[in-house]
């Protein structure tokens, strides 16, 4: 809970202004019990009384605390191995009566029962327990909670007379409102709370939808996806739009799962775009490589022996485009290194470690964000690519590389030879990643020149082509001579190869499945080049 006097965006609450509530009786039940026992503590030192269930009530009094058992309240034990003990209609009565009607207060004083001021309750880990490898079908069942989600909603509903606490994060500051205000809790607090209760259960409900959903079909009828903000971004895409990054509930990684910032400014919309791009890129890279990304594409890719080399060999794809983008690492960032990055303008740079002498080097531009990344863990084998359209998602599976070097069908006279075989599989690996239509040139593990998101084939054949002449200037004819070329999707003409054979490649890799293959086979036949079918198309729109 960010501030307890306003809602998260800031404007006052819509519900009609009362009288903040005094808390003299609270309610408290808890699977995680992270700081239970200080809040507990807390609300006792102000006088008030506690109620509480089972395990929670045991953890309290182990701290000497003293409870009062929910089964007092209801006059019923608990019973079927704990499965009910909270759903009782003396305890929701003393959640959903309305204090200033006097005949919900007559019907409490009638049945004896006591109103509760104060719910703190969370739930069973079932999307921690649904997360494990192995998870069998009870042991998840068992895990949804029933009448913890129960007495949240009814607080909740209820929260013009009563405060619900859900998460241990507002923990300390609503204790330390109700120390301010000599045990009172605030309207506008217990409106934001009572906010904070709905997605709460919202999201624990959406997470065991789409675990039943997804045991059954790949694409059931309702796609519920939970997801809970993880960062407030500097801006969106462009400065006038605001924007914050929420990641999946229950989502085994995502694109900053155990990623350090150690300096810099905050991260825009664009740069979480550009490193998503530029670390699934990097995670098919087993040598020491180095990935630039501008404008959510690739603009440099290279592996080598050192990691001083594969940034080198990188940055000379398009040092011009390279100029403000993200540059991902995936080996230590020593002081020779650093010192090379630091002569350029980077926007991110992201590596697994820094050695100490290096930071401080790289510290010296303000702007410049440098991260750290420990995180090991690939990707969750279910997870789904989405694409928000007007009014609804697209959901795909994702596009992952599921093809096998010794698969690739050679289609040509020619064979390509050892390094060409390399270098094909490189540019295969990149391309994937580049906006369609795709076009990768590549040679001695690196990029010499990319072609990205044009309307036609040929289009990107010249940009790419041009790009390596515009970093190589004369030095590119030599350059390009025995370089290939990987192309997303098939060549529909030969014109497109055409221009490859003039610029000097001498192996390609495509998926194949034009009518006019062999059209472009007999080109390449013609030119004495090798070209080689993957048999899957990889678009990217």
């Amino acid at each position: 809970m960010a501030d307890s006097v306003t809602t998260g965006g800031g404007r006052e609450p819509s519900v009609a202004a009362e009288d903040a509530i005094r808390v003299r009786r609270a309610l408290i039940s808890v699977a995680d019990k992270t700081g239970i026992v200080d809040f507990a503590r807390g609300l006792a030192g102000l006088g008030v009384e506690i109620i509480s269930t089972g395990g929670t009530a045991a953890t309290l009094r182990e701290a000497n605390l003293e409870v009062r058992d929910v089964a007092e309240l209801t006059g019923s034990p608990e019973i079927l191995d704990g499965r009910v003990k909270t759903l009782h209609p003396r305890l929701h009565a003393a959640l959903l009566a309305v204090r200033d009607d006097p005949d919900h207060m007559a019907t409490l004083e009638a049945e004896g029962i006591e109103p509760i001021d104060l719910v703190c309750v969370n739930l069973y880990p079932f999307e921690r327990t649904v997360a494990r490898q192995e998870v069998s079908e009870a042991e998840a069942v068992e895990n949804i909670d029933i009448g913890g989600p129960t007495m949240i909603r009814a607080a909740a509903k209820n929260h013009r007379f009563i405060a619900v606490v859900v998460m241990p994060e507002s923990y300390d500051a609503v204790l330390a409102e109700l120390e301010d205000s000599a045990g009172s809790v605030s309207t506008e607090t217990r409106h934001w709370l009572a906010n904070e209760a709905f997605a709460f259960t919202a999201r624990y409900d959406a997470a065991i939808s789409r675990w039943y959903g997804l045991r059954y079909e790949a694409y059931p009828s309702h796609w519920v996806m939970p997801h809970e903000k993880f960062l407030d971004l500097s801006y969106g895409e462009n400065p006038h739009q605001k924007a914050a990054l929420y990641v999946e509930v229950g989502a085994r990684t995502h694109v900053l799962s155990r990623v350090a910032k150690l300096h810099g400014r905050a991260l825009s919309f664009n740069n979480v775009l550009d490193l998503d791009m530029a670390r699934r890129l990097l995670d098919e890279l087993e040598p020491a490589a180095c990935v630039i990304v501008k404008h959510n594409n690739p603009c440099g890719v290279a592996v080598a022996e050192e990691i001083g080399d594969a940034y080198e060999k990188a940055l000379a794809c398009d040092p011009l485009s390279a100029f403000g983008g993200v540059i991902a690492l995936n080996r230590s960032v020593d002081r020779a290194l650093a010192e090379r990055l630091h002569e350029r303008f980077v926007e991110v740079l992201i590596a697994p470690a820094y050695d100490q002498d290096a930071l401080p080097v790289l510290k010296q531009k303000e702007a410049v964000r440098l991260l750290e990344t420990t995180e090991q863990r690939g990707y969750e084998p279910r997870e789904r690519d989405v694409k928000r359209v007007r009014g609804g998602l697209l959901v795909q599976d994702p596009d992952r590389l599921e093809e096998r070097r010794e698969s690739l069908q050679v289609v040509t006279e020619a064979s390509p030879d050892g390094e060409q075989w390399e270098d094909l599989w490189f540019a295969w690996k990149v391309c994937r990643h580049v906006r369609s239509n795709a076009i990768v040139i590549a040679k001695d593990g690196a990029t010499l020149g990319i072609g990205a998101g044009q309307m036609s084939r040929v289009d990107s054949m010249r940009i790419a082509i041009e790009k390596a002449r515009q970093a190589r200037g004369e030095d590119a004819g030599g350059l390009l001579a025995g370089s290939v070329v990987a192309s997303d999707a098939f060549f529909p003409f030969p014109d497109g190869p055409q221009l490859a054979f003039d610029a000097g490649v001498t192996a390609l890799v495509q998926p194949g499945g034009s009518v006019r293959d062999s059209e472009v086979i007999a080109a390449c036949d013609e030119a004495g080049a090798a070209m080689v079918f993957t048999g899957r198309r990889h678009f990217r729109h």
